[in-house]
């Protein structure tokens, strides 16, 4: 553990999050250091939580605010509490929790070992509800917002991706759950649908060979990869005003009453796109999508449990 001080001044004194606390987790990286640094921004004190130390220290010296580290494995409950006591001790309650943490695998379902398979829903789903559970006594205290990173993989499923597609619907159902039993406590909840983002994780996204083609058939406007940056700001926005529906771009509201259409397309999509490959491509190796995801994957079967500093 290690406690990582800023004494930079607030470059947003009129935010309403300025003074208060905020954890993200899956914070080494991507959106979630992004977000990190734009909350800092505003004024919040940042609780950065996740696998790489290196990469959490480098986000951590960023930001100009106070903030401190706890490296942790999101599918492990007891890492979670112990990161949920430390950030009290030293930051105080959070008001702010966003449950960033992610991985993903690409490649055939039967083709995917059972052990990755399975790690995908730890990290994503198991991962989401025991960032609540750890936090949720905090937020009760603080009337705070939790926030839950979904993805258009909650909108339609995509083949070669059953294991992130199905822990993204996951979280979906539980944050859309966890809202109505919380809100009388005054604790508000978030579901954030993210698409395309500038991340490791989709950098070998064109090799898979059905999502190439679902990517392809997208209008030209949605094929757009958008930087971890501006998608970071638009979650700090939705934050700020505690939305219940966050949209990374915003254009994706417009999506949600389409959603009964789009089982039928992407099926279309892919059973054209299958029939097409030949054994070979359908026979690739699967793969463990971005840095982030091979570190989760290479720290938890190397340590055979969670990893804390």
């Amino acid at each position: 553990m290690r406690d990582i001080s800023s004494a930079g001044r607030n470059r947003h004194p009129g935010t309403p999050l300025r003074g208060r606390v905020a954890v993200v987790t899956g914070a080494a990286r991507g959106i979630g250091a992004a977000l990190a640094r734009n909350l800092s921004g505003a004024g919040m004190l940042v609780a950065l939580l996740g696998r790489e130390e290196a990469s959490l220290r480098a986000t951590a010296e960023t930001l100009p605010n106070r903030s401190l580290c706890f490296e942790a494995d999101v599918a492990d409950n007891a890492a979670l509490q112990a990161a949920a006591r430390h950030v009290e001790e030293n930051l105080g309650s959070a008001s702010v929790v966003a449950a960033n943490a992610g991985i993903a695998v690409g490649g055939p379902f039967d083709r995917t070992p059972a052990d990755l398979w399975q790690r995908v829903i730890d990290v994503n789903l198991t991962g989401s509800a025991n960032t609540a559970r750890a936090f949720l006594p905090q937020l009760t205290r603080t009337r705070g917002y939790f926030l839950q990173v979904a993805s258009t993989a909650a909108l339609g499923s995509a083949p070669m991706m059953s294991a992130y597609c199905a822990s993204k619907a996951g979280v979906e159902s539980f944050a859309q759950a966890l809202r109505g039993e919380v809100e009388p406590d005054g604790v508000g909840v978030g579901i954030a649908y993210v698409h395309w983002t500038g991340t490791d994780m989709i950098s070998g996204i064109d090799d898979h060979p059905v999502l190439r083609a679902l990517r392809r058939h997208q209008p030209r406007f949605a094929r757009r990869v958008r930087p971890p940056e501006q998608v970071a700001a638009w979650l700090a926005d939705g934050i700020r005003r505690r939305s219940p529906y966050l949209y990374a771009p915003p254009w994706l509201r417009w999506c949600q009453p389409l959603r009964p259409l789009f089982p039928a397309i992407v099926a279309r999509i892919a059973r054209r796109e299958l029939r097409a490959q030949g054994p070979g491509e359908l026979a690739a190796d699967v793969d463990v999508l971005g840095a982030g995801g091979l570190a989760d994957w290479h720290a938890h079967r190397s340590a055979g449990g969670p990893s804390r500093w």
